[in-house]
């Protein structure tokens, strides 16, 4: 259950946006005990008065038990994607407070979920709580709104897609990863630049964005299946680990991480337990344990195997999208036959 609370209403509104509280150290703050609590959003002005001086109409839904973002699920995914759809056309952009640790998976989940996005949906937090005297929570929260309510000189929204803003860098969502737990730079994305940069003012970058589409129309797939794995490689792993998690019981696919540009052992067992896998129905993707760079099946003989028995490549995706990725085409009712042409390219930018 959530309650929602409308914050701010100026007198001439330029845009709506509507701020989607799920938890996280964002909206933590300090009560007169010097115990950290979840923030009362109702008072976003009296810790946030620049709020007041943006021409744009805030609303906020505040889930009445915040997530840890280490307790997120794929039924999240979807009741936020499910929120977007039922407030899309009331708000002209999204933004979603959200914990760091896997803000980089609900990211990519829901630019999968969002099918026809035209608006912006800005996922942000914090490393340290709305409370404490140095926080990025202020800047973090304050660019966000500012790049959820932004247009360009068409007056169409400057962003269209599901992006993360974390420490004056927009990323697409599908793209980043948490490389940070201590420094203000939480989040990276290798393989793809930033689609816009804070400093005195924010640097749009439209040419590396998703364009706006005037005949858009957003769709949410309503179920995601998680009967999937990701198996990461490392020297010395044994049959006994491959195998365990291989056999699942109904397991649909696996992200397989290897090394470099894709190399995996060429021990038999190895192969033959993969090729087993394969011959059962499961789908194994491979994704390089590397920050960035591709994956080049059949580049060095120590992937050529996996090319041999039907290994799909994942080129430069991240695990985080790769995983939610397979959740995503497991749940769309396709046939298996069907994925392999959607795993090889892009759907909504989150591969090369």
């Amino acid at each position: 259950m959530y309650s929602t609370i409308c914050v701010h209403t100026p007198a001439k509104t330029g845009a709506s946006i509507l701020m989607i509280y799920t938890g996280g150290t964002l909206g933590m703050a300090y009560d007169a005990n010097g115990q950290l609590k979840p923030f009362d959003f109702g008072q976003i002005l009296q810790n946030l008065p620049e709020i007041d001086r943006f021409d744009f109409t805030l609303t906020v839904i505040a889930f009445d038990n915040p997530i840890d973002s280490s307790n997120v699920t794929p039924n999240h995914w979807i009741e936020w994607a499910q929120i977007i759809e039922q407030n899309y056309t009331l708000y002209d952009g999204f933004v979603i407070l959200h914990g760091t640790d896997t803000m980089a998976y609900s990211a990519s989940a829901l630019s999968f979920l969002l099918k026809g996005l035209n608006k912006p949906v800005i996922f942000t937090g914090a490393q340290l709580p709305i409370g404490s005297i140095r926080t990025d929570a202020r800047e973090n929260m304050i660019t966000a709104l500012e790049i959820a309510s932004a247009r360009n000189e068409r007056n169409e929204p400057q962003v269209s897609e599901v992006c993360i803003y974390f420490h004056s860098r927009l990323l697409r969502g599908n793209r980043a990863k948490k490389v940070e737990s201590t420094q203000f730079d939480a989040f990276y994305s290798e393989n793809y630049p930033p689609l816009a940069e804070a400093g005195i003012s924010i640097d749009f970058r439209p040419a590396l964005m998703r364009p706006f589409v005037t005949e858009a129309t957003l769709q949410v797939q309503k179920h995601m299946d998680d009967r999937v794995a990701i198996l990461k490689i490392f020297p010395g792993i044994s049959r006994y680990v491959v195998e365990s998690i291989l056999n699942i019981p109904d397991l649909q696919a696996v992200v397989l991480e290897t090394y470099g540009s894709g190399n995996a052992p060429t021990d038999t067992w190895f192969t033959e337990c993969l090729s087993k896998a394969i011959q059962r129905g499961i789908v194994i993707l491979n994704v390089s344990q590397c920050l960035g760079g591709t994956v080049l099946q059949g580049r060095y003989s120590t992937s050529k195997h996996l090319l041999d028995i039907g290994v799909i490549g994942g080129g430069d995706i991240t695990t985080e999208a790769a995983i939610t990725k397979l959740m995503y085409l497991a749940g769309s009712g396709l046939s298996k036959t069907d994925w392999q042409p959607l795993l090889t390219t892009s759907i909504c930018g989150e591969m090369s």
